[in-house]
């Protein structure tokens, strides 16, 4: 049984068709490794095991009776607990949202993955109420690195990092607003895929800062983020900025190659601000595309304009709750809102001015070239509790900075693929980011797929004691 944990969810959705093993038994052997190892990894807030045998139950079924099944018929998964699930509270890694309502339905991209026979097994451990890079949740405790259990999995979609990482699923979803998506999938050596901004319904999810939140998948291959996002895509009126456009398959693009495509490494900004091993994973990457460079306009003031934003939606968002209950948050993430609370209506003028500069820049500059390559964070995963790291001579705070490669792309809804890679006989991994235009995630799925075909990139799944 513990080898099924070890399987892609391609494979696993393979098995289940043929009939090489049961969706049940698959269900069976994630629950019974998260039974065992969770309680050292801290991935899980919650565990739907009777809902997941009930669906695996179901997808068995419907294969004896000759029904045909999903695209990921048995595939177990689980969600950043900021979605919603049905009969349970939808708590946004927040002390004061454990006095919500079990919600009475589930967000928009679960029922997309129980139409796709996909089986949910719980909810995931995540930084409160998405404002964080570390993991470190203050009332659930930190989600801990399953290659290293003294190390950060990076934020906010903590656990979703660790949940694929220690094979107790071999997907995950999590939300990305400045990098939550690519921080977790960088430390904890996943493939990691924020689309374009509109492209993934966020209905029945909790907002952070609703012009700059995505949601994803994290997955132990390319092919399995892409299968995830294939179930995942289409418009949706539930959600005010889900665009009504086609969404070309991915899939097919796995397996399509680089051929034709203008590949450059982002310099300057990127290479300053950095440690070894993520220039080192850099390198390697882009050598292994043939890479040429470019200095992406603007992209220090746009940071700053994204944490401008970040701080007055966020701000604006929690208003009320910061005004009666503000000894329930985090003293960090409390401090943080409060600041963006009284933030001037005209920095926050400027920062849209930014945006609107930046983003006419980049388009300007993906008329040149297709792909961009940069790091995904500016090191390997910090131990837990470190607070500050040396970035280019300055002692910086960890927190604030682990997302400081990941929030230009963000701020602009580009897709980005983040994926890992090992070097220097390390054991922990460090993730690159694929950036591509806006709608285009075919591209950043291509160039993940060539560099994993080639062994460039890889992912694992750690051995939990």
């Amino acid at each position: 049984m513990s080898d099924l944990t070890h399987l892609t969810a391609a494979a696993i959705a393979t098995g289940v068709r043929t009939g090489a093993f049961t969706a049940r038994a698959v269900a069976e052997a994630h629950l019974a490794r998260i039974a065992a190892h969770d309680g050292q990894v801290g991935a899980f807030t919650a565990v739907t095991a009777e809902r997941a045998l009930a669906t695996a139950e179901a997808v068995d079924a419907k294969r004896r009776g000759g029904a045909p099944l999903g695209p990921l018929a048995g595939v177990p998964y689980a969600v950043k607990n900021l979605f919603d699930v049905a009969d349970l509270p939808t708590l946004a890694g927040a002390k004061i949202n454990r006095d919500r309502a079990p919600a009475s339905r589930d967000a928009a991209l679960i029922e997309k993955l129980s139409a796709a026979d996909a089986v949910l097994v719980g909810a995931l451990n995540m930084g409160e109420y998405a404002y964080d890079f570390t993991g470190e949740n203050a009332h659930d405790g930190p989600s801990r690195n399953p290659h290293d259990l003294t190390r950060m999995t990076g934020g906010s979609s903590g656990g979703s990092g660790a949940a694929a990482a220690a094979g107790f699923v071999p997907v995950t979803l999590g939300s990305d607003t400045n990098g939550s998506i690519r921080v977790p999938s960088s430390l904890c050596g996943l493939f990691g895929l924020k689309p374009t901004f509109g492209r993934l319904s966020r209905a029945r999810s909790f907002p952070f800062v609703t012009s700059l939140d995505h949601l994803g998948p994290l997955a132990r291959s390319t092919a399995d983020c892409a299968a995830f996002y294939d179930a995942m895509s289409g418009h949706d009126p539930d959600d005010p900025v889900s665009q009504d456009r086609p969404a070309p398959a991915l899939t097919p693009e796995v397996e399509a190659g680089i051929g034709g495509l203008r590949i450059a490494r982002a310099t300057g900004y990127f290479d300053r601000m950095q440690k070894e091993a993520a220039r080192s994973a850099t390198a390697k990457v882009a050598d292994a595309l043939g890479a040429g460079t470019v200095e992406i306009p603007f992209v220090e003031a746009a940071r700053a304009a994204a944490f401008v934003m970040t701080c007055s939606e966020g701000g604006t968002l929690h208003f009320e709750r910061l005004r009666t209950r503000a000894g329930d948050f985090d003293p960090d993430t409390r401090d943080r809102l409060m600041a963006g609370a009284l933030l001037p209506a005209a920095h926050v003028a400027t920062a849209h001015r930014v945006r609107r500069k930046y983003r006419d820049a980049m388009r300007a500059l993906f008329r040149e070239v297709d792909v961009i390559i940069a790091p995904a964070t500016p090191t390997r995963a910090p131990a837990l509790g470190q607070k500050t790291f040396t970035l280019d001579g300055q002692t910086v705070p960890v927190r604030a900075n682990l997302g400081l490669f990941t929030q230009p792309f963000s701020f602009i809804g580009l897709p980005v693929m983040s994926v890992p890679v090992w070097t220097g006989g390390e054991d922990l991994p460090i993730g690159v980011q694929i950036i591509a235009p806006a709608w285009r995630e075919d591209i950043a799925v291509r160039v993940a797929g060539h560099l994993e075909r080639a062994g460039i990139v890889a992912s694992r799944v750690a051995a939990l004691g």
